[in-house]
């Protein structure tokens, strides 16, 4: 697949080397003269639309002023039949390339030659990677929290994808452990409650205080009656978490899958657990000299571990003491296995079981003390954690609403669900604004959110393609059908380059998104897609303009509809015809 900005760039990069060899043939170089370099893109595009700087790098080596070298270059730069209209030196010795019409016309080509695919790269080499994102305990609704996770693990999947990683999308259900036995407690309590009384019956210190729980425990009464209140503890929370979890699990399903997230697979805790898998992966850790037994309970040398990596990493031995590293228990007294064990063996199955290359993580703040733990644990098994397993830890959301923050405390039942957001935030809407960088936190305005105007991004970016979508129905029912070939180079209003510049992006943001595990990126290059279109439309007549150009700008037209759809679609965002 195309990526025209980066040919561009390896275009002029074969040009100066070609200019190179002849400069030194002439003597104005010295002989045998070697230049490397970058081109970027300045950010002020008056001067040219690319700058490379091989001359300023290369001024050492030849023993030349920067600006001599970059004479010499452009002087013998042949840029006939090349995607550049003309060069010139600038300022210290940058050389700055202008492009010709070609170059436009070939980006609404690869465009349309390309169709859906536009915009995938080579990236991922076809390497096997997990996605594994929300994995909320099973023990109350989806929340604010799970709504943006679901969208930032969603929609770096899909960027993943298109950049040729061969993706795999993943739930990790949290079915074992001390937040279920809390989640049947409460149940249990609000069972006995319903019997006896509220006053009877003490309600755990932390349990979940949500209405959900009391419907689970009236909707379990509801079909055994009073008959568990004689039962012991054990059976009762063993039936009740079981009962709680059968129904909970399908909603969190099926409210995943109205906010249009996916899943190849849905991993359950309780089956590392049931296959002894947690307790071999312990074992190994053992065997390797990394466990050792305390107060009845088995430890891993968490802190040996990590001051060895940090070691390894030049870090300073007392650097390291000031971090106060501490080891971490894999099994209890009692007998059970911590979460960080099943954590452990969960990542074990991931990268040796199952044999992905690589697996990504898109967790909440809160667990950032995690990462290095498991890392390291996952290092000490012989699994490569530190470049195979990839952390994307993300910030909280502060939901406002009518300029106020509304607080929120899944525990204490005050958590806004994500059926409720859904039901009255656009699908749409939500995942556009969650959908924003993982280390920023999101101020979600529902007021904003709702608005069906310029002001809320979303509807700007959808308005644009529905605008696209009309126009050239209007156009082919007045006989000016969409055609298949038009002369492109005929295009050239700023506007329109501009606009062009922009679809040519799509490939680089993609890269760029998949090599920082940020999707977000896809949202600013839509909306500023957008933008340039709008602009481009109040400037440039298309229905009135001359035969040829009016092809030519219809063409322009389609290729930036295709290019909205492919990034609201990455986004998860729907891209409507009609507005």
């Amino acid at each position: 697949m195309a990526n025209m900005i980066q040919n561009a760039k390896d275009s002029i990069d074969a040009l100066l080397q070609a200019a190179c060899v002849k400069a030194a043939e002439k003597g104005q170089l010295p002989a045998g003269a070697v230049l490397s370099g970058t081109v970027e893109i300045p950010k002020d595009t008056q001067n040219g639309d690319f700058a490379a700087n091989h001359a300023m790098t290369g001024a050492r080596a030849l023993h030349m002023a920067p600006r001599k070298i970059a004479e010499a270059l452009a002087e013998n730069l042949d840029l006939s039949g090349s995607w550049f209209s003309s060069v010139e030196v600038a300022g210290p010795g940058f050389i700055n390339f202008r492009l010709a019409p070609s170059w436009y016309a070939d980006v609404l080509k690869t465009v349309a030659e390309e169709g859906e695919d536009y915009g995938r790269v080579d990236e991922g080499h076809g390497k096997t990677l997990m996605v594994e994102f929300v994995s909320a305990n099973p023990t109350g609704p989806m929340h604010m929290g799970n709504a943006r996770g679901g969208v930032l693990g969603d929609a770096l999947a899909s960027v993943l994808d298109r950049a040729g990683y061969r993706v795999w999308r993943e739930f990790y259900v949290n079915d074992a452990g001390n937040q279920i036995e809390k989640f049947a407690s409460s149940i249990d309590a609000r069972y006995r409650q319903l019997i006896l009384g509220e006053d009877a019956v003490q309600f755990p210190e932390d349990g979940y205080q949500g209405e959900d729980i009391k419907e689970l425990a009236a909707a379990f009464r509801g079909e055994y009656g009073d008959s568990y209140l004689d039962k012991d503890v054990e059976t009762r929370h063993a039936d009740m978490a079981k009962f709680g979890l059968e129904r909970n699990i399908p909603r969190m399903q099926a409210d995943l899958r109205r906010y249009g997230v996916n899943y190849d697979q849905w991993f359950f805790e309780s089956s590392l657990h049931e296959s002894g898998f947690v307790a071999d992966t312990v074992a190994k850790l053992a065997e390797r000299g990394y466990t050792y037994e305390k107060d009845g309970a088995l430890w891993l040398k968490t802190a040996q571990i990590l001051t060895e990596k940090l070691l390894q990493a030049g870090r300073k031995p007392e650097e390291i003491e000031k971090l106060e590293l501490k080891d971490d228990v894999l099994k209890r007294a009692n007998g059970f296995y911590t979460y960080f064990a099943a954590d452990i063996a969960y990542h074990r199955n991931k990268l040796e079981t199952r044999g992905f290359d690589y697996a990504v993580n898109v967790w909440g703040a809160d667990h950032h003390g995690h990462v290095a733990r498991l890392t390291g644990a996952l290092d000490a098994l012989g699994l490569d954690g530190e470049h195979r397993l990839h952390i994307v830890l993300m910030q909280l959301v502060k939901l406002m609403s009518g300029g106020q923050e509304v607080r929120m405390s899944k525990r204490t039942g005050k958590a806004i669900s994500l059926t409720n957001l859904l039901d009255d935030i656009p699908v749409d809407s939500a995942r556009y604004f969650f959908n924003s960088r993982p280390e920023s936190a999101v101020l979600f305005d529902l007021e904003l959110a709702q608005r069906q105007d310029n002001e809320n991004p979303v509807y700007y970016v959808q308005y644009a393609h529905a605008r696209i979508c009309t126009l050239i129905a209007n156009l082919a029912a007045e006989g000016h059908a969409l055609p298949a070939h038009a002369d492109a180079e005929r295009l050239s209003d700023e506007t329109e380059k501009e606009l062009i510049k922009q679809l040519a992006a799509l490939p680089e943001e993609i890269r760029l998104s998949a090599r920082d595990y940020d999707p977000s990126r896809i949202n600013k290059y839509v909306t500023e897609l957008a933008g340039r279109f709008h602009r481009f439309y109040t400037v440039c007549r298309i229905k009135d303009a001359e035969p040829g150009l009016l092809e030519a700008r219809l063409k322009l037209c389609d290729c930036v509809r295709r290019v909205i759809a492919i990034s609201l679609a990455i986004i998860g965002a729907s891209a409507p015809e009609k507005m």
